[in-house]
């Protein structure tokens, strides 16, 4: 397969815009969403099987993609959620000996259209100057004009709600039954290794769908609740955004991550924003304000809460900042045992600097079950 004839591609950004590559192992076809970068070194299984990017187009800035292979442990969901993969070199070949597969068989088993050979320095360059948006990568070189038709009528990511389009159907169980401590948690595009952390730290967990409601994530009788992450805008996610209400009102525990941090905002009168291009790699520095860290941390998102507004509410107060545009990264409510980050601790990218957001919520569950016992 690696040596056979490679087809032209282009990917056609929204404003018309026409960048040149070639479809990895001649790949015909396709492929619509937002485009957006990553700048991890490393971590691209779990970047293409995390919920959050789901119908993204995602262009990866290291240089060499696919030279570890994959491994059938780290992945984040069942199946890849990008909607396509944009790369500079291609590695057909793998020299990790932990490896089961090379990444050309993952992405076929899954069916996923990607390019390579691709300036991705012009494009995120490009990206960083004007802005996510809409695109598709294609084979279809001589039907330009088609497929700017076909592309105007695919949605703006502003407005979407696509927790419905990962999250799962029906209510499932992860951990030990016996263990300490019970979590109701809303899966509104959740994270394998979310799940992993929790369990670890003797949880037994309960996953609801996205609708859920809070009766019916109470009925199982949790220590805490949580809110996971996800794709799209957080803002169409009403039923979610009530659900936090409630729980809010309970005085239970409640943690969320990246979408489930916007979530809680909501839920507190804090609007949303989707910005310009957003933050995706796994070295992004936000500072700890309450102990005056830095810490360096793995983020995934197109939205942020309105940090004039957060630091303006009185039941709520701002706990860390992103140092490189100062955009809030993570809330606690001030009377109540409520708190959440924009970015990921379950990744622990290199450094384990986040992880203790962790320790922190089983902490809150259990002063909350002291002082309610």
């Amino acid at each position: 397969m690696k040596y056979q004839k490679r087809k032209k591609a282009i990917i056609l950004l929204a404003d018309g815009t026409i960048f040149h590559g070639k479809a990895v192992a001649g790949r015909e076809g396709s492929a619509f969403g937002e485009v957006c970068f990553n700048t991890g070194m490393t971590g691209y299984q779990e970047i293409f099987t995390d919920p959050s990017y789901y119908g993204q187009l995602m262009v990866t800035t290291n240089a060499h993609i696919g030279n570890y292979g994959t491994l059938s442990e780290e992945i984040e969901s069942e199946g890849i959620k990008i909607a396509g993969l944009i790369c500079r070199n291609f590695s057909y070949n793998y020299s990790r000996p932990a490896a089961d597969d090379s990444l050309e068989s993952f992405l076929n088993k899954h069916d996923l259209l990607a390019i390579s050979e691709v300036d991705t320095r012009a494009l995120v360059n490009y990206i960083r100057d004007n802005g996510a948006m809409n695109a598709v990568i294609s084979t279809e070189v001589d039907n330009i004009e088609g497929l700017k038709k076909q592309l105007a009528e695919v949605p703006d990511m502003k407005g979407l709600e696509l927790a419905s389009k990962v999250s799962t159907k029906e209510p499932y169980f992860v951990g030990e039954p016996s263990s300490t401590y019970r979590i109701a948690a809303l899966d509104i595009g959740i994270k394998k290794n979310i799940l992993r952390n929790l369990a670890k730290r003797d949880c037994y967990i309960k996953v609801f769908p996205h609708d859920s409601s809070f009766e019916e994530m109470k009925a199982f009788e949790p220590d805490g609740y949580f809110i996971s992450n996800g794709p799209g805008d957080p803002q169409p996610l009403s039923e979610a955004i009530e659900t936090a209400k409630n729980i809010i009102d309970s005085q239970a525990p409640l943690f969320g991550i990246c979408l489930g941090h916007q979530v809680i905002a909501l839920a507190n009168g804090i609007s949303t924003y989707k910005m310009h291009h957003g933050h995706r790699g796994i070295n992004h520095p936000v500072m700890n304000l309450l102990t005056g860290k830095g810490e360096i941390t793995s983020q995934n998102h197109g939205f942020a809460i309105n940090r004039e507004e957060a630091e303006a509410h009185p039941e709520v107060e701002i706990t860390h900042v992103h140092l490189n545009d100062h955009t809030a990264a993570g809330i606690r409510m001030k009377d109540k045992p409520v708190f959440s980050v924009q970015y990921h601790p379950e990744a622990s990218p290199g450094p384990h600097d986040a992880e203790y957001l962790f320790d922190q919520y089983i902490a809150t569950i259990k002063n909350n079950k002291l002082e309610t016992a």
